[in-house]
């Protein structure tokens, strides 16, 4: 986007700047905005939300979506000095949009409608198609790699130092990554009761540290798979690396040609990209990968149910809407209790269901932390929009997370058959 040279248009620009400072008085923000002449607007200190280009507001009123917020941050046509997104999330108005908006003067802003329109049509921002042809099924090897294969370089900048790509588990609300993901590993393990000699297979692997965790702490033979080429690569790296060739073994290859009986099965932040016309699919291929009472360890971010699958699946906010647009091309969130019907419907029995949620608020809460002091690195690895993307997308999560407009659940089942589920009668020992 070409930044708009205010000599161009004087008039219009100044109704703009106007109907802004009408804005600031009546939403009376608790941060300050800087205007593109560089006036500072409400309180003398902390952050500052910064309007750098008139396009930024010029298009708004005409293109009042989420999607024109994210690409006017890309391009810092919106910025956010002197603190974070969470800090200007924290310093919203406590009041509600409806009603703050019957307090704006309409003639005013009818009044400025023509001259935002002049500056609007100055130049028509179009947005990005980037991963279009990925967007047909997220399960897809193109989807996958669109998210995946970025640059693991990139993902070290706020992953932990295991590359955990998936909600980590926190004994504590504390802010050391590393041992929250650690002690993530290590309950999937507890909670699949993987012993000594078990056959595992972790469905979606990413760069392995499921694998080898289990491996290096267990007798046990493991079996990965990913459509991501770079994680592919730097897994086999990894295992070989912890001198675990010879138990772990990775493909790169999809679910549906999986082969083999295991024992435990692991997926662990994959089912969203599956999609819901490929979920019949994927549980049938779970079912015939998995022996007689075998336990699988089903991992998955989840949206509120709706009164119908119907509804559920048409009615998408548009956050949602913007995730699988501009991050997750073709994923689909359920909701828990379809997945459990699901479940059930493929002869599963399932045993415990748990909620990890405020886990997950703050896991995306201290990535995008990590991001932030690393952004250098990170924009030599993706470039300046993406990076700003990816910063926005994970400060999104954690909020989206903390205020419950998104779930992740943890649930563990077994290949459903006549008898003793081979459980122990209580689950103490998962948490001793």
């Amino acid at each position: 986007m070409k930044h708009f040279d205010p000599k161009t248009a004087s008039g219009p620009l100044r109704r703009l700047e106007a109907l802004v400072r009408h804005a600031v008085e009546v939403f009376q923000p608790r941060f300050a905005v800087r205007l593109w002449t560089g006036e500072r607007l409400g309180p003398p200190d902390g952050p500052v939300v910064t309007l750098n280009d008139p396009l930024a507001l010029a298009h708004l009123p005409f293109r009042p979506r989420i999607d024109t917020l994210i690409e006017l941050w890309m391009e810092k046509a919106i910025d956010i000095e002197d603190g974070s997104i969470f800090d200007i999330a924290e310093l919203r108005p406590k009041v509600k949009t409806r009603e703050t908006l019957r307090k704006l003067d309409k003639w005013m802003v009818a009044r400025s409608l023509p001259s935002l329109f002049r500056l609007h049509r100055q130049e028509r921002y179009a947005a990005p198609e980037e991963g279009a042809d990925a967007r047909a099924s997220g399960s897809s090897k193109a989807a996958i790699q669109f998210h995946y294969d970025l640059s693991n370089r990139f993902y070290q900048t706020f992953l932990d130092e295991r590359m955990v790509y998936s909600c980590a588990y926190f004994d504590g609300w504390h802010d050391d990554i590393d041992k929250a993901q650690a002690d993530k590993l290590e309950m999937i393990c507890r909670k699949l009761r993987l012993a000594d000699g078990d056959r595992f297979l972790d469905v979606g692997c990413g760069w392995g540290a499921l694998l080898i965790h289990a491996a290096s702490t267990r007798d046990i033979t493991a079996h990965g798979v990913t459509l991501s080429q770079a994680q592919f690569d730097l897994a086999t790296e990894r295992v070989a690396a912890a001198g675990l060739s010879d138990r772990v073994t990775i493909e790169l290859k999809p679910f549906q040609e999986l082969t083999g009986t295991f024992d435990k099965i692991a997926s662990i932040g994959m089912f969203e990209h599956v999609g819901f016309e490929h979920h019949d699919e994927y549980f049938k291929a779970i079912h015939r990968l998995l022996r007689p009472r075998g336990l699988y360890l089903h991992h998955a971010i989840t949206r509120s149910a709706r009164r119908t699958l119907r509804e559920f699946r048409t009615k998408r906010s548009r956050e949602y809407k913007a995730l699988t647009r501009y991050i997750f091309p073709g994923g689909e969130l359920d909701f828990i209790g379809h997945s459990v019907q699901k479940l059930e419907e493929h002869k599963f029995e399932v045993h415990d269901v748990e909620n990890w949620r405020e886990h997950y608020g703050r896991t995306c809460r201290l990535w995008a932390e990590r991001l932030q002091a690393n952004f250098e690195t990170a924009v030599a690895e993706i470039g300046e929009p993406k990076a700003r993307l990816w910063l926005v997308y994970l400060a999104g999560c954690s909020l989206g997370f903390d205020s419950s407009t998104a779930m992740i659940n943890q649930t563990l089942a077994s290949k459903r058959k006549r008898g003793p589920s081979g459980l122990p009668p209580t689950r103490r020992d998962l948490y001793s």
